[in-house]
C-alpha cells in the first residue's frame, strides 16, 4: 500500500543544539555533536525536499511575557528565571544546517508534545499524510511524545534514531527501546520512504495536498502568537 510520509523536523533549535544555547551545557550540543545529529537530520531534509515529500518544522517556546509557561513542568521550570525559549529570538531559531525553505511550515509548540495545542494534525490532515518520519532533539521528550501521539492517531511512525538525541546515551537508547513499542526505529539512511515518495513525488503533486490550507493554518498561528506577546 502506497504511503504518504511527512518528514518531522522537532526542536532543532539553538537554544538546544547550539553550543551558544543555554541548554547547551546540559548534555544537549555534546550528544548532538558525537552522534552529528545536525549532519544526518539535513540529509533527510534534503533527501525529503527531493522526494517531495512535505516537511513540518516544530519549535518550542514562549512569547516574551511566558503566558503559555506551564509552572509546575520539572521540563520548563528554569525556562521563565533564566529567560530562556524565547519565541522570535536567536534561540527559538532552527538552526542553519536545517533551516527551512520559504513556504516549509513552522508549528511553534508550548509543551513537550508537537500535537498539544498546535494546528499540526490539521496540516497533516490536509497533506493527506499517513506516515511520520521523525527527527530532533530530545529522544526521550519530543521524539517519545510525537511517535506515541502519533501512533495513537493512527499514523504510521518512523524514528530516524541518527537523527535523534538526548542528553547522553544511556538516556537515548532507552528511548529508542521505548519508542521500539509503537514505531520502526531506523535510520536516515535506511527509512523506507525515499524510495516510494520518489517515485510517486510528481502524481503526488498533481493530486494536490492541500498546501493552501497549511499556509492559512501557520499563518493563523503566527496571528495567535503575536497578540499573546
Amino acid at each position: 500500500m502506497k504511503s504518504h510520509p511527512a518528514l518531522l523536523m522537532m526542536d532543532l533549535i539553538n537554544e538546544i543544539v547550539h553550543p551558544d544555547g543555554k541548554y547547551a551545557g546540559d548534555g544537549y550540543y555534546q550528544q548532538v555533536s558525537e552522534r552529528q545529529v545536525l549532519e544526518h537530520a539535513a540529509i533527510a531534509l534534503d533527501r525529503a525536499r527531493t522526494a517531495g515529500i512535505p516537511v513540518i518544522h516544530v519549535v518550542v517556546g514562549f512569547s516574551g511575557d511566558y503566558a503559555q509557561w506551564p509552572p509546575a513542568s520539572p521540563v520548563f521550570a528554569e525556562a521563565r528565571a533564566d529567560r530562556r525559549l524565547v519565541l522570535g529570538t536567536w534561540a527559538t531559531r532552527i538552526h542553519d544546517a536545517v533551516r527551512p525553505l520559504a513556504g516549509e511550515p513552522v508549528v511553534a509548540k508550548h509543551r513537550v508534545s508537537p500535537f498539544y495545542g498546535t494546528p499540526l494534525e490539521e496540516m497533516l490532515h490536509a497533506l493527506r499524510v499517513d506516515t511520520l518520519l521523525l527527527t530532533g532533539v530530545t529522544t526521550d521528550l519530543v521524539v517519545l511524545s510525537a511517535a506515541r501521539e502519533a501512533h495513537d492517531r493512527d499514523y504510521r511512525v518512523e524514528v530516524l534514531a541518527d537523527a535523534t538525541a538526548t542528553a547522553d546515551d544511556a538516556l537515548h537508547e532507552t528511548a529508542l527501546t521505548l519508542l521500539a513499542r509503537t514505531a520502526t526505529v531506523t535510520t536516515v539512511e535506511q527509512a523506507s520512504p525515499w524510495r516510494s515518495a520518489s517515485r510517486h513525488a510528481s502524481t503526488d503533486r498533481d493530486a494536490g495536498p492541500d498546501q493552501g490550507a497549511v499556509q492559512g493554518m501557520v499563518a493563523q498561528q503566527g496571528a495567535v502568537s503575536n497578540r499573546s506577546r
